[in-house]
């Protein structure tokens, strides 16, 4: 039989770990996944959104393990990989999503914002990719990719904090890929421009927030989240699989506007 030349975007036999996975882009990575045939442990902080999440999975076929978490409780992170493991003998795929914001000029940012921002961003997710690779290391194998954004490349007024959490998840995707690539782990990042989720909505739903956010973006529109789950299926797939160590902008040309 000839070997086909169409790469697979499934994701058949395969477990994923999403953070954030309650809403927005998180969700949407979820059930991305879950219909490309993986099973999906799903990191949450509230229940309900849990349970709604856990019933779309079911209802593509797949299986769903809801874990509560708040990736900022550090110390919670290695219990919560261990059973993710125990429950389906390993995690394949790993799909950092976390991101909160706290809008503020820099010269106005409060110490308290700049700890969770940049505890939750950056040190609950490289805790949680520390968790969870040590796991991929012991199989040699594994896919890590970091839903970062175009505000690690681009600025944005009144996120500094949030841009340098991003630019360092962005080096951060690089530094890993160089050290855990060798052991068959490919570490990769998306950085998206605005989606429309619940969070964006009433931003994007004013007329002139709306106007000056598609006058930087060439392509015109604001992006959806099928955008952003189209490249995390493709990273995660076989289709993706020599990709490592790369940041796919998710972003309609913001960045190079």
């Amino acid at each position: 039989m000839t070997k086909s030349s169409l790469p697979s975007f499934g994701l058949h036999g395969k477990v994923v770990m999403v953070s954030g996975a309650g809403r927005g882009i998180g969700r949407a990575c979820a059930l991305a996944c879950a219909e490309a045939g993986a099973d999906i442990v799903a990191i949450v902080r509230d229940d309900k959104a849990g349970k709604d999440l856990s019933a779309a999975i079911e209802a593509l076929g797949r299986r769903a393990l809801i874990v509560p978490l708040d990736i900022s409780e550090t110390r919670r992170i290695e219990d919560a990989v261990r059973g993710a493991v125990a429950h389906f003998g390993q995690i394949d795929i790993l799909v950092n999503n976390i991101g909160i914001s706290r809008r503020s000029l820099a010269q106005s940012v409060s110490e308290e914002d700049f700890d969770l921002v940049l505890n939750t961003n950056l040190k609950g997710t490289f805790f949680l990719t520390q968790a969870v690779a040590r796991t991929m290391i012991e199989r040699r194998a594994g896919r890590i990719l970091n839903i970062s954004s175009q505000a690690g490349t681009v600025t944005l007024r009144e996120e500094s904090i949030y841009c340098m959490s991003k630019a360092a998840i962005n080096h951060l995707t690089r530094c890993l890929a160089a050290e855990w690539g060798p052991l068959g782990i490919a570490v990769n990042s998306i950085s998206p421009t605005f989606i429309w989720t619940d969070s964006t909505r009433p931003y994007l739903s004013d007329p002139e927030a709306h106007r000056q956010t598609l006058a930087h973006i060439p392509l015109g529109r604001i992006g959806e989240t099928e955008d952003v789950t189209g490249a995390v299926v493709y990273l995660a797939s076989p289709a993706g699989a020599l990709v490592n160590g790369a940041n796919l902008m998710v972003d309609g040309g913001w960045s190079i506007a």
